[in-house]
């Protein structure tokens, strides 16, 4: 444990910010597999539908540096690939 008061902060500002990005993390995972499920099952409006949700939570990680924006672009690309394909 850091005994300095700066160091202190840090700490806790360091938990709170792994929290925050655990929790966005776990929210694109989410809605990726959900996007998943939904081409695998054919249909159509609810593939749209957890494209579009998918493509937001990829957003959000990025505005939040959670991932980086070419990554972000790759995924969103591949998302778009295999929506494209189902049609």
């Amino acid at each position: 444990m850091p005994n300095i008061k700066s160091a202190k902060k840090r700490v806790l500002v360091t938990q709170a910010k792994t929290l925050r990005n655990k929790m966005i993390k776990s929210q694109l995972k989410t809605a990726i597999k959900k996007f998943d499920l939904a081409v695998e099952s054919g249909n159509k409006e609810e593939a749209s539908a957890a494209y579009r949700f998918a493509v937001k939570k990829v957003d959000q990680a990025v505005a939040h540096g959670v991932i980086h924006k070419n990554a972000a672009a790759h995924r969103k690309s591949a998302f778009t690939l295999k929506f494209n394909k189902m049609a």
